[in-house]
């Protein structure tokens, strides 16, 4: 049986979602642009900065000042393409969001905020996802003939592609049934008010 603070959680989302389904979708496509744009940026900085070779530099010919400079120049392109304007997109539609609101909801969210800050936090553990990738990555690293290739043989931006391709994997895999699973429980109980048995 859920206890209230979870029962009360459930008619809150789903309040949200009825009546900012607009306002959501509009956040979650957002969202997954500026994911796409960081995957995009990050690519494009591979395979055009001098350090690294344009990502044709083996991993044992890296250097420290490689590393550093790799570094804060990705988070600053990062932040120029991608996060400026998504703090711009989100930080501005929030604010014309809740200029919009009424008294009564803005006061709402306001309650509401107090109580959840007041509630004991609980952080979880990595929960073994790290491990978990890992394995995948040898997986994919097998399949593709490098599972036992030193990691000199390989040009660096090799080992990073193949660990967005493991997760691209993954997503098809895993993603995709689950998805599906997903819908069929939406269409054939949530929707209808019933709980799977």
């Amino acid at each position: 049986m859920e206890n209230s603070d979870e029962l009360s959680e459930k008619q809150f989302w789903k309040g949200i979602w009825r009546d900012y389904r607009i306002p959501l979708v509009v956040v979650i496509i957002a969202g997954i642009c500026a994911i796409i744009g960081a995957l995009l940026v990050l690519f494009w900085f591979i395979e055009t900065t001098p350090l690294g070779r344009q990502g044709a530099a083996l991993i044992g010919e890296w250097r420290m000042n490689w590393v550093v400079g790799f570094i804060i120049l990705l988070i600053l392109w990062e932040l120029l393409f991608v996060g400026v304007p998504a703090g711009l997109f989100f930080g501005l539609g929030g604010y014309l969001w809740w200029r919009s609101l009424a008294p009564e909801k803005k006061q709402f969210f306001k309650d509401r905020e107090k109580k959840k800050t007041h509630r004991k936090k609980e952080y979880g553990g990595g929960g073994g996802f790290g491990f978990f990738m890992l394995i995948f990555y040898c997986i994919y690293l097998a399949f593709d003939g490098h599972y036992n290739a030193p990691f000199g043989s390989e040009p660096y931006s090799y080992w990073i592609y193949a660990w967005f391709l493991t997760i691209m994997w993954l997503l098809i895999y895993i993603g995709i049934p689950a998805a599906i699973i997903l819908l069929i429980v939406y269409f054939a109980y949530w929707r209808k008010g019933k709980k799977p048995e």
